[in-house]
């Protein structure tokens, strides 16, 4: 369909306004990424000093989605900018890989050996995809239609990709490959191979591992996710992208999961249990309405 400027302008005042619900706000902001124009890059930029961090998170994952070269300038400053949560930082950095655009070069170099782990291990990532991009790599399209982090291994063989995947002595940006080349095979042996990645020492590694598993949505995955979770002890963004996975799945028994957590005292879980049983609801239910189809 043809968007105008007003129709952008309605949806983006529907994402700005820190009054309505979350998962309202939510559905805006991805009606906006589906534009994927230079118009909804603007808009969604102007929200970063916005309270919520699972939101801002989300602002820097769509707009490494949307895939333009606009977005560079703002992901760079919300990367420096260290009164910005880590999750939302680290999603800056893993965004700017995915647009590719050369321009975030040395920003990504200068906080490749932060202090904050999650966030150098993401620029580490960033920086490997721009390399291979440069060196002539093509990322071609995947079918759930995501830029993603790294792109597969190009290694077939699931002994040799297990191998790789398990190995912490391997950059981990590789390892990232060869998650990517597990998900793809989208096995029930991958799915569990790729569930045993949840006992690495990073937590950005655990943390995709949960991303990886939301997008499969093999209900063989819900016990590994539910255990993490639980654990009260583990990041709060590993613990957020674990939730988001079961309201991806959908089931009774992942809703029942999730419900478990929606007083939690993390913000980022707390609100993550808001956004995935509205995801779960817009999955399921021929009766709910996408924003795109109600302003």
């Amino acid at each position: 369909m043809t968007v105008d400027a007003e129709y952008v302008r309605k949806v983006g005042a529907e994402l700005k306004n820190a009054r309505y619900p979350l998962k309202r706000r939510f559905r805006a902001l991805f009606t906006l990424k589906n534009l994927k124009n230079d118009e909804s890059v603007r808009v969604i930029s102007q929200c970063f000093d916005d309270k919520s961090a699972l939101l801002k998170h989300e602002l820097a994952y769509c707009l490494g989605q949307i895939n333009l070269p606009s977005a560079v300038s703002t992901l760079i400053r919300v990367l420096e900018d260290e009164e910005q949560q880590p999750v939302v930082r680290h999603e800056a950095a893993e965004a700017l890989g995915a647009i590719g655009d050369k321009r975030a070069i040395n920003t990504l170099r200068k906080f490749q050996t932060n202090r904050v782990t999650e966030i150098a291990e993401t620029c580490e990532i960033a920086l490997g995809r721009l390399e291979f991009l440069d060196h002539g790599g093509a990322v071609d399209s995947n079918m759930y239609g995501t830029v993603d982090p790294a792109p597969p291994s190009s290694v077939t063989d699931l002994p040799t990709l297990t191998e790789m995947y398990l190995n912490e002595n391997l950059g981990i940006f590789e390892r990232y490959r060869a998650m990517f080349a597990l998900r793809n095979l989208n096995t029930n042996s991958s799915v569990e191979i790729i569930a045993k990645g949840f006992s690495s020492k990073s937590a950005l590694f655990r943390h995709e591992v949960a991303f990886v598993l939301g997008q499969l949505q093999n209900p063989a995955s819900i016990p590994a996710l539910t255990k993490v979770v639980r654990d009260e002890s583990e990041s709060n963004m590993v613990r957020h992208e674990a939730i988001e996975a079961l309201g991806s799945i959908g089931t009774s028994d992942c809703v029942e999961i999730i419900r478990k957590f929606v007083d939690d005292s993390d913000d980022l879980v707390r609100e993550s249990c808001v956004v995935a049983l509205d995801i779960r609801e817009y999955n399921h239910s021929s009766q709910f309405q996408p924003l795109d189809e109600d302003v």
